[in-house]
This record gives C-alpha cells, structure tokens and sequence, in this order.
C-alpha cells in the first residue's frame, strides 16, 4: 500500500502560473484548474472584481476556488456582496454588510459600475496561520474579520477556479448551484505576495500528511 498520496500531492510541480503574482480574468470563465490558477494559501492577497449591476438588480458568483470542503467564494446574494471562506469544512467565515462593518453599507448595490475588494494580510511566516481580511465597496470598508486559521497546503484536488459561475460544489449553504451572476464582470484581478513558507515549514507539513495517512 502507497500512503504518500498526499505528500505527491502538495509537492511543487512545474506550472504555467509558477511565479506570478497578478492574474485578470473577464467573466464568464469556468473550469480553471488548480494547478492555472492563482494560489492564495499562505500569503498575503487581493482579490478585486469590477462589476455592472443591471437595472433590476444583480446576484450571484464572481469569483470560487474550492467548494464544500474547503475553498472561498466572492459573491452578491440579493444584490449584496459576501465573500465567504471555507476552512476545510470545520467553520465557514463570511464577511459582508452589517458584519463587523458599517451597517449603512450592507444594502443591495445599484444599477451601474461597482468595484468591489477582498483584502487578506496573513499572520505568517508558517502554514495555515491566521490573518485579517477585509471586504470593501467603491473604496469603502464593508466588513473586517480576523481569522484564527486558513488551509495551509491544498485547497481543492477536485474542484476548479470559476469566474462568473460555480460548477462544482457550493462553497456556502446560502446559495444554489449554478449561481450564475446576472450581471457583468469587466474583469476580476488577482495581486498575489510571496508565499509566507520556507522548505523546511513545507516539509514538515508534508511529513504531517503523511503521518495522518498512515
């Protein structure tokens, strides 16, 4: 019996994506691996999505990686921005108006260009240590969170990077599948920092996974 499965796994492979630090997509943009899309584990990051809400309204997914047991998605539910992250299917957090924010903020976006941020400064150096994050509005603060933990190594083996759409499974309870968004997305940029992890944490951290297989 082979039980390094997921020691291979997290290994470094050779990548399309391997070094960069910005990505931009337009919507819609579904069924992007892994191992092509940007990777937010250990470091610091933002996610920043420019949007049009039609007349009427908008709602649904801009931005996924991951899906129910562990991943993160960035979305308007009856017209208001959310962004959730899920932490392995232990505990889900969710940032959007009224929540550790201004009130005032939380309501539907109208019709017109939005521009809305999620901003992560992480706890490092280390694995799968905490940090701060923050969903903001048009330039304005909508919510601030602090998280004691996130995945360390391997968000999703399974599930894919989806702009626009959520193909696979549901990050979030609140929401259904395919959560088309109804609106447009212009164009939804990734700023990546180094990875806040040395050989010697990532080695450790293999070791671990492979103890837990055995």
């Amino acid at each position: 019996m082979d039980n390094s499965v997921l020691t291979r796994l997290v290994t470094p492979r050779p990548s399309a994506v391997a070094g960069r630090t910005e990505f931009t997509y337009s919507g819609p943009n579904a069924n992007i691996p892994v191992g092509n899309a940007p990777s937010i584990l250990d470091k610091d990051y933002t996610i920043t999505a420019e949007i049009t809400v039609p007349k009427g309204g908008a709602e649904g997914m801009i931005a996924t990686m991951g899906g129910r047991f562990g991943g993160y998605g960035l979305y308007l539910l009856k017209g208001k921005p959310v962004f959730v992250y899920n932490l392995l299917n232990l505990k889900r957090y969710r940032w959007e108006g009224g929540v550790g924010g201004a009130d005032w903020l939380g309501a539907s976006l109208k019709p017109g260009k939005h521009t809305i941020a999620f901003d992560f400064k992480y706890d490092g150096p280390g694995p799968g240590k905490g940090g701060t994050g923050v969903l903001s509005v048009d330039g304005k603060e909508l919510s601030r969170q602090k998280i004691d933990h996130t995945i360390p190594l391997l968000m999703a083996i399974d599930e894919t990077l989806d702009i626009g759409i959520d193909t696979r499974t549901p990050v979030d309870d609140s929401y259904k599948l395919p959560f088309r968004f109804n609106g447009t997305i212009n164009k939804v940029t990734y700023k990546l920092e180094r990875e806040q992890m040395t050989a010697e944490d990532r080695e450790t951290a293999q070791k671990a996974l492979a103890r837990a297989r055995d």
